[in-house]
């Protein structure tokens, strides 16, 4: 693996008015390449990972990214989706024309503009990750799809509800230090655990606090290979960077297992040499609470069925012994779906770079990101660490 992150930019998510898909685009992409003191003229490579579904009117967009400056003009540049993994789909892309000697330096773009719809028509878009033939007519949207994963997995292994809650309340609790989440409020335990007027059932047992927000926002990374990166002023060097998709129905797959997920961990870590546990932090996907639980079993954290034991017994609070998602992760944070996966390597690098404010850990030294598409089909997992 031949890649470094040499820059990177990201936007506040949350409702952006005023500002359009083009518009955070360039924001973005401009605020990376100066990050990391580069021109457009020294771009060799731009994707832009945007889902868009239906969400805006402007599907063809990855030319826009050449709005920046007509130094970029004739730069290939190609736009990238594989649904909520989109951003690091076009991440792993970056690193493809690295790896390949094709680029030096690639420009990566995550973007989404969620809130130009109504409620019921951004779930009739997001909806569209799941498998149409059977699961298209899934009331309550991928909601209702992880509503009934969840029931799964409470028959197999006994009501979870208040694991959920704990993890509810860790990312809301997190995300007060990060000045780039769409809510920065600490709910607290007691809101997340208690079905309320502001916290009604939304499907099967999952509460609205169990639920990731919908949210306008854009992140960008700057890529260079190792050469470049050494003269360059900070560099995050990946050390593995595993993509895994696995069956799209659900009916084909023992849904609570996270089969998936649980490969492309064992493949980066063995990659890159270490045990989960060598990690400083992860940054992981949690568009509803039940998944980051499910996702602590994949990961190796916990064994199948006891993921519950590694936010109960407080393993992955920021002082834990692996904490995770330190931003306050989707639930907080908010996940734009063509910008998560970019915004994970942009916080996770800047964890390792000691410049993530108050979210900062002390003296991290490896990071691990989890970023999935769809209910556990595209799955993609990166390590990271500074390069000197």
């Amino acid at each position: 693996m031949t890649a470094c992150i040499v820059g990177w930019s990201h936007s506040k998510f949350g409702k952006m008015d005023g500002i359009d898909v083009e518009g955070m685009i360039a924001k973005v992409a401009a605020d990376a390449m100066a990050d990391a003191g580069i021109g457009p003229e020294d771009v060799d490579e731009i994707f832009l990972g945007h889902f868009n579904g239906g969400f805006v009117r402007q599907e063809f967009t990855s030319s826009l990214v050449l709005q920046v400056s007509d130094k970029l003009r004739y730069k290939p540049a190609t736009r990238v989706e594989n649904a909520c993994a989109t951003g690091s789909a076009a991440v792993r892309q970056g690193i493809g024309a690295i790896d390949a000697r094709r680029a030096r330096i690639v420009l990566v773009v995550g973007v989404e503009k969620m809130t130009e719809l109504s409620g019921p028509e951004i779930g009739g878009v997001l909806i569209k990750a799941a498998y149409q033939k059977e699961e298209g007519d899934i009331e309550g949207g991928f909601a209702g799809v992880f509503g009934r994963i969840a029931q799964q997995y409470f028959q197999r292994y006994g009501d979870q509800s208040d694991a959920l809650a704990r993890i509810a309340a860790k990312n809301h609790r997190n995300g007060v230090h990060n000045p780039l989440a769409q809510m920065q409020k600490d709910l607290g335990y007691e809101f997340c655990r208690n079905v309320s007027e502001k916290n009604p059932i939304v499907a099967g047992p999952l509460k609205r606090t169990d639920c990731s927000l919908v949210s306008d926002g854009a992140a960008a990374l700057v890529l260079a290979d190792v050469d470049t990166a050494l003269g360059m002023k900070k560099a995050v060097v990946f050390r593995a960077n595993e993509q895994v998709n696995d069956y799209l129905p659900m009916s084909k797959r023992d849904i609570v297992r996270f089969e998936g997920p649980a490969v492309a961990w064992k493949r980066a870590l063995e990659t890159a040499g270490i045990d989960l546990l060598d990690l400083s932090l992860v940054e992981t996907h949690d568009c509803f609470t039940l998944a980051e639980l499910i996702e602590y079993e994949a990961m190796g954290l916990a064994p199948e069925g006891q993921g519950a034991r590694a936010i109960l017994e407080g393993w992955t609070e920021k002082d834990g012994k692996l904490p995770v998602n330190p931003s306050g992760g989707l639930k907080s944070k908010g996940h734009p779906i063509g910008a998560t996966g970019v915004s994970m390597h942009v916080l996770a690098s800047m964890q390792l770079t000691g410049t993530a404010g108050g979210m900062q850990l002390r003296n991290p030294k490896l990071a691990g990101i989890f970023n999935m598409g769809g209910a556990a089909v595209a799955n993609y997992v990166s390590i990271l660490e500074p390069l000197r």
